[in-house]
Parts: C-alpha cells; structure tokens; sequence
C-alpha cells in the first residue's frame, strides 16, 4: 500500500512538473532589436523575416538611416530566446554582425501583431 501511495505521489509530482515547464515556454514575450554590423545589402531583413516564421514569431524589422536592423519580435519565451541568439550569431549568410542590442524585455499576455513583416525604408 505504501508502495503503491508513492508511485501516486510521484506520478502527479511528474505531471504537474511537466504542466509548469509546458506554460512556461508558451508565455509570450516581446523584445525589441538592433543589430548592428555589415546587415544592410545583405538580405538581412529577408533572413530574419524566414526564420521569425520558422519560429512562429510575430513582429517587424526594418533597416535604419544608422546603417542598422532594427526590429521588434513577440512569441513564446523559448522561441524569442532562440531567435535573440540567432540575430547576434547567425543572420544572412553574406552579413557580419558586430552587435545585437536588445531592449524593452517584457511579457505579453496577446500578440500585438498578425505576423512577422519587413518594413520599408520612409
């Protein structure tokens, strides 16, 4: 009987673990970007837009009179986690970033965009 009380206990202590990490990777997050470097001529924003979508992110990005990227991104935390990382070591195969700067890290509780989109240069 004692056995048989544990293997309960430890089940449930199993599932509401599994519940907790599952929710905590769907918050959504939005954080705004810069990236600065060699990341205009380049495909950049085409690059960023292709793996915002791959990610199922919403947002913009745009090129900047600065010779920068700049941009805002909303997701889930893991997926604007991996997409951060991405903007400061990967972008489009021709750019050479030398800083990524992020900004106004803050939870959602609805996206605030359709999609993910290239803005054109005013």
């Amino acid at each position: 009987m004692l056995r048989l009380l544990l293997l309960t206990t430890l089940a449930s202590s199993i599932k509401v673990s599994h519940c907790t990490a599952t929710i905590s990777s769907m918050a959504l997050k939005s954080v705004d970007f810069e990236v600065f470097g060699r990341v205009q001529g380049v495909f950049f924003r085409k690059y960023t837009k292709q793996q915002a979508d791959k990610l199922g992110l919403r947002g913009w990005c745009m090129n900047t009179s600065r010779g920068t990227v700049q941009g805002q991104m909303q997701g889930p935390s893991d997926k604007v986690d991996s997409m951060m990382q991405w903007l400061k070591t990967t972008g489009s195969p021709s750019s050479k970033i030398d800083k990524a700067e992020f900004t106004h890290n803050k939870d959602l509780s609805d996206y605030t965009f359709q999609s993910f989109d290239i803005r054109r240069d005013d």
